[in-house]
């Protein structure tokens, strides 16, 4: 098999776990809130507490790819990662739960961004969305099966026996990056930038955190804003610190690149959005339409058909249309599809559901596959793992943003009627208010000149990054 296809798959195989992990877990919040004796809304803890883990632990990853060569880094990263899973399914108490969830960020946090920094290393830029096309067909798998899976699991079995499913796939992904993953490394790494981490690590996980713990009765508002500010300090000495020195962990200087901008801000945006619908689909369905967890994940799986649809028509869409056209319409169509979700109600047909979700799924992919690729458009080579570990960190930032918005929103409407109780009006509003976050990625789209990332569309003359007169970095055709 073609080395641009080969390595994906192998990839792939971590993100098949990490994907099948997380859309399984949203299935099954109901239920381990029950086993736990927790507010299902409190859950949100475990995954917000995973998604920081990875923002915290990313940046990491591409100083240790470089240092201690890629498939060292990628083989432990599975290896810590499974044992988080193994522990997760021994868990009995929400505290417990988050801690070990926590070390399973930790293996994600390398497992994902050094897997696709072998890929983009190793495959050229004129087969670069092709190559990423095929490292999310497998990936995809895991949210095609996570919900159906996960849901007959808890309904049937134990949601325990979802974290144990982790462990397998763990061993094959150990073998198959020791028998083919290239070791790639750097001759020359700069140090390491340890208060940059300090600092960054900090003021992310108390930015996101604070904003999650925001509602929890058993946690004074005091105490959610204490935390929250502490996060914004820290990221503003974060940003002093990474002017002065030369490798910053967070390479904010990256964000010079427009095509890298607007692929990590304006994906930011739209992935609080889409971020937030895993973690209110499963609890509308189960807690206000009264499905099983079976049910529930019948009908979500559809959205996860509709992104491997998607996969096959990405790149011929792209060079008909080219990213910035594709990316300013889309992010219309796509959070549209996120609303449509407010107007979903009891009794309604399972097969209109299904439709919605299969067709926001479809247009949901082809967003992050647009801008995952838009974002290394004109990224030098050197650069390329302070990117990949930038674009990660965004990523995973936006995801458990979502989470924390919409959990807000759920908490503020049942706090102002003063009962517990979870109405469909509540999911209507939350849905409404993350669709049109979403809908605001569109004003960083639309500033994208007509050619953007066209070496990789194949629509027009090559373009390549190079220093400009003021020192920043531009781009040329």
């Amino acid at each position: 098999m073609r080395t641009e296809r080969l390595v994906p798959l192998i990839v792939a195989c971590a993100l098949f776990m990490e994907q099948l992990d997380s859309t399984v877990i949203s299935t099954s919040l109901p239920a381990i809130a029950i086993d736990l004796h927790e507010d299902p809304i409190a859950l949100k803890l475990a995954l917000t507490s995973y998604l920081l883990s990875l923002a915290v632990f990313i940046p990491v990853s591409g100083w240790m790819a470089d240092r201690f060569g890629a498939r060292t880094v990628f083989r432990g990263a599975i290896i810590v990662f499974t044992v988080g899973s193994l522990f997760c399914g021994l868990a009995t108490s929400l505290p417990d739960f988050v801690a070990y969830r926590i070390i399973q960020g930790m293996g994600g946090a390398m497992m994902v961004p050094v897997g696709r920094l072998v890929i983009l290393r190793t495959v050229p830029k004129n087969q670069l969305v092709s190559a990423l096309a095929w490292l999310t067909i497998p990936a995809l798998m895991g949210p095609v099966l996570g919900p159906p899976l996960g849901g007959f699991i808890t309904t049937y079995f134990d949601w325990r026996l979802i974290f144990f499913l982790n462990i397998p796939i763990g061993i094959l992904g150990v073998f198959l990056a020791t028998r083919f993953i290239p070791d790639i490394r750097e001759e020359d790494v700069a140090p390491f930038d340890l208060a940059g981490m300090l600092l960054s690590g900090v003021g992310l996980a108390g930015l996101v955190f604070g904003a999650a713990l925001l509602g929890q009765e058993a946690v004074p508002i005091e105490i959610s804003l204490a935390v929250a500010a502490v996060g914004a300090v820290a990221m503003f000495f974060y940003v002093r610190h990474a002017r002065r020195v030369e490798r910053p962990i967070l390479d904010l200087g990256l964000l010079k690149i427009q095509t890298f901008r607007a692929g990590v801000v304006g994906a930011s945006l739209f992935r609080i959005g889409i971020g937030a619908q895993p973690f209110l689909l499963p609890l509308m369905l189960q807690l206000v339409f009264g499905l099983s967890p079976f049910s529930s994940g019948l009908i979500t799986f559809a959205s996860a058909v509709g992104a491997m649809t998607m996969k096959f028509t990405a790149q011929p869409i792209i060079r008909l249309f080219g990213f910035r056209r594709v990316l300013v319409v889309n992010a219309f169509v796509s959070s549209a599809f996120v609303g449509v979700s407010a107007l979903f109600y009891p009794g309604m047909s399972p097969y209109v559901l299904m439709g919605c979700l299969l067709l926001g799924g479809f247009f949901r992919s082809l967003q992050f596959t647009s801008t995952n690729a838009l974002s290394y458009a004109d990224v030098p080579t050197e650069a390329m793992s302070r990117a990949t570990s930038f674009a990660s960190v965004a990523q995973q930032v936006a995801i458990s943003t979502g989470v924390a918005v919409a959990a807000l929103v759920l908490e503020t409407m049942r706090a102002t009627r003063g009962d517990n109780q979870i109405l469909l009006s509540d999911f209507s509003v939350a849905f409404t208010t993350v669709a049109i976050i979403s809908l605001m990625s569109v004003l960083w789209f639309i500033r994208l000149p007509n050619d953007a990332g066209a070496e990789l569309s194949g629509r027009t003359a090559k373009r390549v990054a190079e220093p400009r007169a003021d020192g920043e970095i531009g781009t040329t055709a």
